[in-house]
């Protein structure tokens, strides 16, 4: 959603534009008031659920509610990995946590930037909110163009939503909440900053959004090479569950060895097709192999990926002219 620069940019309000694009309804999510969050959790592990992004692009039908979020219970109280795509997400979140677990919520990790797992942040205390240590200058340089990109797009769901405010750092290390032992483990790649973590006691590691599972993933903030080694660095951990950004909850490392392949392949196409010349709509257009067709929204993230990678190719092989 943000640009590299955490600015929005010309080209990545383009991207973001494209989300706005009609797509089929998504039951649970009405389009008339007054609107609310139809929050679903799955119980993955004992006290630990997880609610299930839409495998979509942002839109107003599904009032930007595509990432995956996690309640956990500790003796402590309620812990969240993400908080969703706006204050009304928040709020919905926050009522769900303390019944689920019958306690307050104390703590909401937040992974990255991208303003559908981070604006869901402003129906929480800023103390119990906490996010890597460039985050909250991130917010502050470009939280209000996520904001308004995200009210352009979702339109009145994004209603009372602004920019949240990290009162916590998340430092590497480990965390106890309760019972749980939170490593955190700053890493980058989809982002210039990506939190993963992992509770040790039960085995759960949280990626964010480092790792895609059967959804094409997103790149407006990428770097591809940075994003392969954080992908190694999840690969040597012995983990009894992954839960990715977007797509389903997995045993095993499907989600890094797929994400992994996506990069690979997006990077792949992009480059070929720039040898040959192609424009910027020819290259949207390319051909994706056929191990993509299970992946959800692969084209569109394919065309988006176009726009967001072709500038870094066209400035290190195009030749600059000289002024006249």
């Amino acid at each position: 959603m943000s640009a590299e620069t955490t600015t929005l940019t010309r080209r990545a309000g383009l991207a973001l534009g494209l989300c706005a694009a009609a797509s089929p309804w998504l039951p649970g999510f009405a389009s008339a008031a007054p609107l609310a969050y139809t929050l679903a959790p799955i119980e993955i592990a004992p006290r630990v659920w997880t609610i299930y992004g839409a495998p979509e692009p942002i839109t107003r039908a599904n009032g930007g509610a595509i990432a995956n979020i996690t309640i956990l219970d500790t003796g402590d109280g309620a812990v969240l990995i993400d908080a969703g795509p706006s204050h009304r997400y928040g709020t919905a979140l926050k009522a769900l946590a303390e019944r689920l677990t019958g306690k307050p919520v104390v703590r909401v990790y937040l992974t990255h930037l991208h303003a559908d797992h981070v604006l869901g942040a402003t129906a929480f205390e800023a103390g119990t909110v906490s996010g890597g240590p460039a985050l909250r200058g991130d917010l502050k340089r470009a939280g209000t163009d996520l904001t308004n990109g995200m009210y352009r797009v979702a339109g009145d769901w994004m209603r009372g939503t602004g920019v949240p405010e990290p009162g916590r750092v998340a430092e590497g290390g480990v965390e106890t909440i309760g019972e749980r032992r939170f490593r955190i483990l700053p890493l980058a790649g989809h982002t210039r900053e990506d939190l993963c973590l992992f509770e040790e006691r039960s085995g759960l590691l949280f990626p964010g959004d480092l790792v895609f599972l059967d959804r094409a993933a997103t790149t407006p903030d990428a770097d591809p090479e940075r994003w392969r080694g954080a992908l190694t660095t999840l690969a040597e951990i012995d983990h009894s569950l992954l839960i990715p950004g977007h797509g389903p909850v997995e045993a095993g490392r499907r989600g890094i060895d797929q994400t992994r392949r996506w990069l690979d392949t997006v990077e792949a196409r992009i480059g070929e097709g720039f040898a040959r010349g192609l424009d910027v709509t020819e290259l949207m257009e390319a051909p994706l192999p056929d191990w993509t067709d299970g992946l959800a929204v692969a084209r569109y993230e394919f065309a988006r990926s176009v726009m967001h990678l072709l500038p870094g190719l066209e400035r290190r092989d195009l030749p600059r002219l000289a002024p006249a």
